[in-house]
């Protein structure tokens, strides 16, 4: 079971983030100081350190050195970005912006580990392995996906790992496709680490996940007074990203305006802030990914077409789960092991109608849902092999993304007459019974929570099931 120290001295933020860990099968430490944390434990023993930036005393970026090689994860808020990036050029493996969602704490934690034990492995197999020539463009399978990170062997996937390999040491824009769940992220990380630009940071944007009134001032900053609310100037993400690479993931969810800014980037390699006369030059690598066909867009006037011929220099195409032959198996396998370690669960196996079901299913939610419904397996499993029913898959049920646990009763609110899951109301039927009744009057955080999924996932299923965001009366979040 993984260890891990928290480092933070808000005594509410430190306990929620303790709790949260520890319901995902995670061994939890806690200091309000660095210094709390020297004289408690052996800082190097962990493995993961979660600070806060600003701490009394020294700031949490010492633990960076006290951690020797342990990866240290900056939580920060908005307002000190640039610090942040900053201590990630000092050797912290990434940061966190507060408030963050539990979902995005957890994915970042979970990646972190990940990246962490394959690197581990690959050093112990280096260690143990004869020296050998560098191979070249003939290297095998097992090869690149330890390079690049992404599991994969059929023909598609070898192709994808060879344009990766030729394009990340260049600068240019990449314009990644691919159905939601399939790695678009993942592709977007693999190119950043294997260009000159591994050691600044990557910026990860989820355009859809920011109200289009806040967007612009998000990725391109703003001054003092720009706008109400506006107290104090503000760095934005892309100016965040400089010297690196910035990823804007679902590009085509960005408003018309915000993608005039953009084009200026990409045409000047230049910023100008919301409410700034002036502009500043910027030296970032730009990757876009989506799901959407920019090119169809881009003909109806809903995307730009001077940015759509800017941002497809070069393109890669990320096949669906259901077109990848037997990786479905394998990487159904590795999220076996990883699941089962993390849980301390031992050894796991495929029964044989799981693994049938595994190789027949379609992952509409691709290897997002199939990441989900190995974790629910392994949850719910009593023995040491887990059957096709505790995969909680079924093929006239295929239009399913992922199933999040049922709402109780307690998250509808007192007087709405929304129905609770039951035998005759699917939970996609209940997902859309319960935005279309309560998107009038709830921000899209509100209805997130109440239906217990991130704003991404809401997203995403709003897109799935045609129910477009309301343009007024919700679009602002707090």
């Amino acid at each position: 079971m993984p260890h891990i120290l928290i480092v933070e001295d808000e005594t509410i933020i430190r306990s929620a983030l303790r709790r949260l860990l520890e319901r995902n099968q995670y061994e939890v430490s806690e200091a309000g100081s660095v210094q709390e944390a020297q004289e408690r434990f052996s800082i190097p023993g962990f493995d993961l350190i979660i600070s806060d930036l600003r701490l009394p005393g020294a700031p949490g970026t010492e633990l960076i050195k006290l951690a020797q090689g342990t990866p240290v994860l900056i939580m920060t808020s908005y307002a000190s970005l640039r610090s942040a990036v900053d201590s990630m050029k000092m050797g912290a493996v990434d940061y966190i912006a507060k408030p963050f969602d539990h979902d995005e704490m957890l994915q970042a934690v979970a990646r972190i580990l990940r990246e962490r034990q394959e690197s581990q492995h690959t050093q112990a197999a280096e260690r143990a392995a004869p020296a050998t020539p560098a191979r070249s463009a003939g290297r095998p399978a097992e090869t690149a996906q330890g390079e690049i990170g992404i599991i994969g062997s059929c023909p598609a996937m070898q192709e994808l790992y060879g344009k990766i390999r030729k394009v990340a040491p260049t600068d240019s824009t990449v314009l990644i496709q691919g159905e939601s769940g399939t790695g678009k992220e993942l592709v977007a990380r693999a190119l950043h680490n294997l260009s000159r630009r591994a050691k600044a940071p990557m910026i990860s944007v989820n355009c859809a996940a920011i109200p289009e009134t806040l967007i612009e001032s998000e990725l391109f900053g703003h001054e003092k007074g720009a706008f109400t609310g506006a107290s104090a100037g503000r760095a934005g993400l892309v100016e965040a990203a400089d010297g690196g690479t910035l990823f804007l993931d679902e590009i085509g969810e960005l408003p018309l305006e915000a993608q005039a800014r953009l084009l200026r980037v990409l045409q000047e390699g230049e910023i100008r802030r919301v409410g700034s006369v002036q502009s500043q030059k910027v030296d970032v690598r730009l990757i876009a990914a989506t799901h959407r066909d920019l090119k169809s867009l881009a003909k109806t006037g809903q995307f730009r077409e001077d940015l759509f011929y800017r941002l497809n220099v070069i393109s890669l195409k990320l096949p669906p789960l259901r077109e990848r032959g037997n990786d479905v198996i394998e990487i159904a396998r590795l999220f076996l092991a990883r699941q089962a370690a993390q849980m301390g669960r031992g050894e796991l196996r495929f029964a044989a109608d799981a693994e049938q079901a595994i190789r027949h299913y379609s992952w509409p939610g691709n290897v997002r849902e199939l990441e989900n419904a190995v974790e629910r397996a392994v949850i719910l499993c009593e023995g040491p092999e887990i059957s096709a029913d505790l995969l909680g898959i079924d093929i006239e049920l295929s239009d399913l993304e992922e199933e999040e646990t049922p709402v109780p009763s307690a998250a509808t609110p007192a007087g709405s007459s929304a129905h609770e899951p039951t035998e005759d109301l699917s939970l996609e039927d209940y997902f859309q019974h319960f935005v279309l009744e309560h998107q009038d009057h709830m921000t899209e955080t509100e209805l997130a929570r109440k239906l217990g999924i991130s704003r991404k996932c809401l997203w995403e299923r709003r897109q799935r099931l045609g129910i477009p965001r309301r343009k007024a009366g919700n679009t602002v979040d707090n």
